[in-house]
């Protein structure tokens, strides 16, 4: 091995879950997938909106399924279904020998609910199983966002033996609020005789994002003691959030699940990419490493601590009174972190409704142009018969 796979090694030897934060049919089709699960140790892989309304945009590869979709006169909201399940089931496929390897812990592809229905609990837990069904892998997750609405599906959803990705989390408590959901569900699985062993489930902690909005009104404030708060919040938030994580999961009402089988809902870290080019490039990954954790990465980012990137033991315990101390800090010069955590929350959800408005349109259009004959010749027909060998054929 290079040195630079070696890096990555070291952090997965620390326990962290290498995750790539992006997919499409391009990258699947090159076999760009694949060659970061066998070289760079990647065990996982996770989608929103926002990356298949990109990944739409910009290649060709889906051309011939949307020809085959406009001649069946689909509408464009199953169009949709039918483009991003394909993508997400054939990544299932590539991502299975690490799920098959870590006993169904890793290995996992998250496909998330309409954003629309963030706040409709019953059409969340409806358009869950209808996605578990289209794509049909074990090695799917369903990606719930933690609304108010959502805490509810998300017990249903596990209920029914589904593996969920709880996302846009971004405050402790709502954290708080998301595990309490997933042991519920686990509880009511285990009642409907579900094998607790194979779902599986993590909560994606928001991370960039926290310091972008923390240092907007950092400098607004503009004192001497603001700006040296910069860049603090969004890492002390994250690791209290894993202190919060280890006690839930050292308590009985935890133990009785994993007697039974059950694996624990493990935090993700989720916007790990820098924002601030003043900061380090890696630095939401070096400063999150800890034992049973998910970080989930733009390709970018995973190169990038590839080539630079240093692992240092476990560097989240043992800095949780440091962590709530940045906490009183910023209070104390005026951030007000309730506010922060619920414009972040509201900004997340309608972010991803406006990418799946995007993507909407975007398919509504390349219908129209396939229907008229604007795929490229023969497209259709290797396409179809690619999609036999590499994801089951289900156009």
């Amino acid at each position: 091995m290079d040195g630079m796979t070696d890096r990555l090694g070291e952090l997965s030897a620390a326990g962290v879950a290498i995750w790539l934060d992006d997919l499409s049919r391009t990258r699947l089709s090159s076999g760009g997938l694949d060659q970061l699960r066998r070289e760079k140790h990647l065990v996982g892989v996770t989608s929103n909106p926002t990356i298949f309304a990109k990944a739409m945009s910009a290649a060709d590869e889906y051309n011939w399924q949307l020809k085959d979709l406009a001649t069946r006169g689909l509408e464009v909201e199953e169009a949709v279904r039918m483009l991003t399940t394909y993508d997400v089931r054939w990544a299932c496929d590539v991502m299975r020998p690490a799920y098959d390897a870590t006993a169904g812990v890793d290995g996992r592809v998250s496909l998330e609910v309409d954003p629309r229905l963030a706040h409709e609990t019953e059409k969340t837990v409806a358009e869950a199983k209808g996605l578990w069904w289209l794509v049909d892998r074990p090695n799917l997750f369903i990606k719930i966002p933690a609304t108010e609405a959502g805490l509810p599906a998300i017990t249903a959803t596990l209920a029914e033996g589904i593996s969920v990705n709880v996302t846009l989390i971004f405050g402790l408590d709502r954290y708080s609020a998301v595990m309490d959901a997933f042991l519920a569900g686990l509880e009511q699985a285990k009642a409907n005789g579900h094998d607790l062993s194979k779902i599986g489930s993590v909560a994606s902690f928001f991370v960039s994002r926290v310091d972008t909005e923390v240092d907007k009104r950092l400098e607004k404030i503009g004192s001497d003691e603001a700006k040296a708060l910069r860049g603090k919040a969004a890492i002390a938030n994250a690791k209290l959030a894993y202190e919060r994580y280890g006690k839930v999961f050292a308590s009985d009402r935890w133990q009785a699940l994993a007697d039974a089988g059950a694996h624990p809902q493990r935090p993700l870290w989720a916007s790990t990419s820098t924002k601030n080019p003043d900061y380090r490039d890696v630095i939401y990954v070096e400063e999150l490493i800890a034992p049973g954790t998910v970080n989930t990465m733009p390709e970018s980012v995973i190169h990038a601590y590839a080539d630079h990137g240093e692992t240092r033991a476990d560097t989240i315990t043992g800095s949780y009174d440091e962590a709530r101390k940045v906490f009183t800090d910023l209070e104390s010069v005026g951030v007000d972190m309730a506010d922060v955590i619920v414009t972040l929350e509201r900004e997340g959800v309608e972010k991803f409704e406006a990418s799946w408005l995007e993507l909407l349109d975007g398919v509504k259009k390349s219908l129209a142009e396939a229907a008229k004959g604007a795929g490229k010749p023969g497209q259709a027909a290797k396409g179809s018969a690619r999609a036999a060998e590499q994801a089951g054929g289900n156009a």
